[in-house]
C-alpha cells in the first residue's frame, strides 16, 4: 500500500465541509462511474464522501436492554419477551435477546421442530415499531433483591435502555450456497432445492459497506454509522473476524472476512431497516440496514470505493453436504455482476440466483445516509482505534 498520496485530506477537513454546506457526497454505486471515467487522483479530488449500505439477514444480533426497577426490587434470572427466552444472567434487570432465538410456545414448532415462525427478531421489529410486548420474568430471591416474579405488558418507551448489540454484523464477502445433494435442505441461506437448483448469496455487492473498504482505512472503533435508521456506532471487529484473507487483485477477499460488531439505540430507529424473519426449517433471524460512510482521504481509499460488481469474486460451496459436515471446499468463484444478472454457470451449469439482500433497500440506506451528510445533520468520527485487516 502507498504511503505517500498527491491528494491528503483529514476527517476535520471534511466534517468543516459538511458543516458548511460544501461537501461532495455521493453513494457507492454512483463512484464506481466517477472512478472509471475521471480516475483515482481527480475522483479524491473531487469527493469527499461515499455512502455505503447493507439491508441483510444478520444472525448475530440482537438486544442488551434493561427492564427497570419496582419496589420491592428484584434479580431477574430467567426473562421472556412474547414468551421469547432471554438471557438474564447480567445481574439486577439486565438481559440479553438473541435474534436467532425462537419463542418457547411457537406453535409451529409443535407441528414442524426447528421451522419457528416468531422469534427474538420479530420482538425488536415490534418494540420499534412501538406495539405492546409482554415481559415477564423470574428470580430466586435474595435479601437485597427480595421480588421474585414481574409480569406486564410493556412497549419500548418503558424501557429505561434498549439497545441493538449485534456482536456480528456486514460480513465483508460471503458465500454463494448452493445443494448438491438430491433433497431440499433448509438453512441460514433460505431453502437449497436439490441438484443445484437454485443459488442463494447475500450481500449488497459494490455499495456493501467493507467492500467499499476492504483494508479498513476509515472504519474502525468509533465509526459512526447508520443502524436501523437510526445513529450507531462501530465497536471494533466482530466475531469470526478473518483480518488477512486470500484477497484478488482489487483487494477484495476471496472468502467470508471481515465483520463488525455494532451498537444503537433502539429508540431512534426504523421498523423499516429493524425487520424480524422466519426461514423455513432454519428458524428466525432478523434483517438489519446499515449504511457507514467512506470519508474520501486520498486517492487509494477512492480507488477502493470505486469497486464495481464485476470486481467482486464470491466463493459458491454445498449447503447440502460440505457445509454442515464443516468441509471448507470452494466449488468455485462468481461475480457479483453474474450473481445479479438471475443465472450464474458452475461447471457447466445454468443455476438460477436468489438475493438474500435487498439491493433497493441497501441503496435507500446509502442514499438517506448521503442526505444527512449533506444536510449537515451528520458529521464522520475519527476511529480511536483501528481493526485489523492486513
Amino acid at each position: 500500500m502507498a504511503d505517500t498520496f498527491e491528494v491528503n485530506k483529514s476527517i476535520k477537513e471534511i466534517n468543516d465541509r459538511i458543516k458548511k454546506g460544501k461537501a461532495v457526497v455521493v453513494n457507492a454505486e454512483e463512484m464506481v462511474d466517477i472512478v472509471r471515467s475521471k480516475g483515482k487522483v481527480q475522483a479524491a479530488k473531487e469527493i469527499d464522501v461515499v455512502t455505503t449500505g447493507t439491508f441483510s439477514p444478520m444472525c448475530s444480533s440482537g438486544m442488551l436492554f434493561n427492564i427497570g426497577q419496582s419496589a420491592p426490587v428484584i434479580k431477574t434470572s430467567q426473562c421472556w419477551l412474547n414468551n421469547v427466552p432471554c438471557h438474564a444472567g447480567l445481574a439486577a434487570v439486565d438481559s440479553y435477546l438473541g435474534a436467532t432465538e425462537p419463542a418457547a410456545d411457537d406453535p409451529l414448532n409443535k407441528v414442524h421442530p426447528g421451522r419457528f415462525s416468531y422469534g427474538g427478531g420479530h420482538v425488536i421489529e415490534d418494540l420499534i415499531a412501538g406495539k405492546v410486548i409482554h415481559l415477564k420474568a423470574k428470580a430466586y430471591g435474595t435479601d437485597c433483591y427480595p421480588r421474585r416474579e414481574v409480569e406486564k405488558d410493556i412497549t419500548l418507551k418503558d424501557l429505561p435502555n434498549a439497545w441493538l448489540l449485534n456482536p456480528r454484523n456486514c460480513y465483508q464477502n460471503y458465500n454463494c450456497a448452493v445443494n448438491m445433494t438430491s433433497r431440499t435442505v433448509y438453512t441460514y441461506m433460505g431453502p437449497l432445492k436439490p441438484n443445484q437448483r437454485n443459488a442463494n448469496y447475500a450481500t449488497a455487492g459494490k455499495i456493501s459497506p467493507l467492500l467499499n473498504d476492504p483494508y479498513f482505512m476509515t472504519i474502525g472503533f468509533g465509526t459512526k454509522i447508520f443502524l436501523g435508521g437510526g445513529i450507531g456506532h462501530v465497536l471494533g471487529a466482530g466475531t469470526q473476524h478473518v483480518p488477512n484473507p486470500k484477497r484478488n487483485e482489487r483487494g477484495i477477499p476471496l472468502t467470508g472476512s471481515g465483520t463488525l460488531m455494532l451498537k444503537g439505540d433502539m429508540k431512534g430507529m426504523e421498523q423499516r431497516y429493524v425487520r424480524g424473519l422466519g426461514f423455513p426449517g432454519y428458524g428466525c433471524t432478523i434483517s438489519v440496514g446499515v449504511g457507514i460512510p467512506i470519508p474520501v482521504l486520498n486517492e487509494e481509499v477512492a480507488w477502493y470505493a470505486g469497486v464495481s460488481d464485476a470486481d467482486i469474486q464470491v466463493p459458491v460451496r454445498d449447503y447440502g453436504y460440505d457445509y454442515p459436515n464443516g468441509i471448507s471446499r470452494i466449488l468455485g468463484h462468481v461475480t457479483y455482476e453474474e450473481l445479479r444478472s438471475g443465472e450464474i454457470n458452475l461447471n457447466g451449469k445454468t443455476i438460477p440466483t436468489i438475493p438474500m439482500t435487498s439491493y433497493s433497500i441497501s441503496l435507500e440506506i446509502a442514499d438517506k445516509l448521503k442526505k444527512w451528510i449533506s444536510d449537515g445533520d451528520f458529521l464522520l468520527t475519527e476511529p480511536v482505534e483501528k481493526i485489523e485487516s492486513y
